[in-house]
């Protein structure tokens, strides 16, 4: 496995995926004084019912796709087979859940009009073919393609969305670039793909076994990623709670990306590592998967807690408050997740221990469920983030039950408590500078300043391996 290789697919999928997430992003200043927490509410319920069509349409294939065109690289015949067989199977799964969907929803319902839009964004899960590229280790081209269709998206929205009534404009900003994102995609597919005198529907039904497997685990990972937002909607005081929710979530989403980015870019290479027998290159990549995971992780959520005060009235704009204590409350998933995902994406996947991962996933969808009906009747927003922390804390718990006799888990987590000690200094450097200082974006700029200098200085000093490494590889670029 060429390191160098690892980090250059790190970086394309970390814009990658921060790309999947920045359009909202980045207009979310405007988009909150607009529309307003109402409008937002209104948009996120109504995604958050479109989602769902979209994950049983991808039935799956996303992941499984992922990895068996990994198993594949070395290997033309069979890797355009295979792409077909999941690409038909895709096509028809999702043509069945868009008819369904219109019909169910679109047609009739409160929000209507926004759901119709989003039918679109349904059936364009058809043509989504980022799985074969990533599987083929291939992150430039999905990144370049994607970032002209988003940058399309945010000057459509700052170009037709004016007003509070704009809701269903402001759909249709976000639905079209997908869809055209989703179509692009194809026209790079030239090169890896061969001929073939005729295509094989026999061969489709030996993928829809191990298929559903990793479709029953992904079903459960958006009960507690969009489930959240459809309980609120129903159980909440307001649409405005769905609003905040979907808020403080994008800037954790943000964040989370970054670190687990490298799940994804470690996805095909373990596989092939494992198709190849090398477990200790595997036992290897894990241990320095957590190091890394445990450096971005902790930085990132102190940083976030760190300038939450300051950052949410700046970027929101007024009557965003409740934001500051949801990023609180969610910012610790960025260390459980980073952590799961790399025991799931980077372990238990790779390994075919897909009844692991599914299990872990299953229970904690049942906690979040639980304590979502339990807690946001009475919290709100809040009683939802709770939720999602405990959630994803049970799934790591579970999966590091099972894989604790495969892995040194003792040297993995050796590097936790030193990159948590370097993080709570620059927590406290920041509040310490923060508590001077009034509030603005000059403020907020100093703070994430010193939070990044304070945390690379901290690096430095105690000489850390990874910081290291990476000072040596630029180094080898100059020569």
């Amino acid at each position: 496995m060429q390191q160098e290789k690892l980090i250059k697919n790190y970086i394309y999928n970390t814009l990658y995926q921060i790309l999947v997430l920045i359009a909202p992003l980045i207009t979310t200043p405007y988009i909150s004084r607009v529309l307003g927490a109402t409008g937002i509410g209104i948009y996120s319920y109504a995604q958050s019912i479109a989602t769902y069509f979209v994950l049983v349409g991808a039935v799956g294939t996303t992941l499984y796709g992922q990895r068996e065109i990994a198993y594949t690289q070395n290997d033309p015949i069979r890797r355009t087979e295979v792409f077909w067989e999941i690409t038909i199977f895709r096509f028809i799964a999702v043509t069945i859940c868009t008819i369904i969907y219109y019909f169910i929803f679109a047609v009739h319902g409160e929000y209507s009009a926004v759901y119709k839009i989003l039918t679109l964004e349904v059936f364009a899960t058809a043509f989504d073919i980022s799985w074969f590229f990533m599987g083929m280790e291939n992150f430039r081209l999905t990144v370049l393609r994607n970032t002209l269709i988003k940058l399309c998206g945010i000057i459509l929205i700052f170009l037709f969305v004016k007003t509070p009534e704009d809701v269903q404009l402001y759909t249709w900003c976000l639905t079209l670039p997908v869809f055209i994102g989703n179509v692009s995609l194809w026209f790079g597919l030239k090169k890896y793909l061969i001929k073939l005198e005729h295509l094989i529907f026999s061969g489709i039904p030996a993928h829809i076994k191990p298929i559903l497997i990793l479709f029953f685990p992904q079903i459960a990972i958006e009960i507690y990623t969009v489930l959240d937002k459809t309980m609120i909607g129903i159980f909440g005081s307001d649409i405005d709670q769905v609003g905040y929710y979907t808020q403080a979530q994008k800037v954790v989403k943000i964040t989370l990306m970054i670190v687990t980015s490298l799940g994804t870019v470690m996805l095909p290479a373990m596989s092939a590592a494992f198709a190849q027998g090398k477990k200790e290159e595997i036992v290897k990549n894990i241990k320095e998967s957590f190091r890394f995971v445990f450096m971005l992780a902790f930085a990132l959520i102190f940083g976030l807690i760190g300038i939450s005060e300051t950052f949410v009235p700046i970027f929101f704009g007024k009557g965003y408050d409740l934001v500051v204590p949801l990023m609180v409350v969610m910012s610790p998933i960025l260390l459980i997740i980073g952590i799961s995902n790399i025991i799931g994406k980077q372990f238990l996947l790779p390994t075919k221990q897909q009844s692991a991962f599914t299990i872990s996933i299953v229970i904690g969808a049942c906690v979040n469920f639980g304590f979502n009906a339990l807690l946001i009747p009475f919290f709100d927003a809040i009683g939802a983030s709770i939720a999602t922390l405990l959630a994803e804390l049970s799934v790591t718990f579970v999966q590091i039950l099972y894989v604790r006799k495969q892995l040194p888990l003792r040297e993995c987590f050796r590097t936790l408590p030193r990159y948590l000690f370097l993080g709570v200094i620059m927590f406290l450097a920041v509040r310490a500078v923060g508590s001077i200082l009034s509030d603005g974006v000059i403020s907020l700029c100093i703070l994430v300043f010193i939070g990044m200098s304070v945390y690379a200085l901290e690096l430095i000093i105690t000489k850390d391996e990874l910081l290291q490494l990476g000072l040596e590889m630029i180094k080898k670029k100059k020569v």
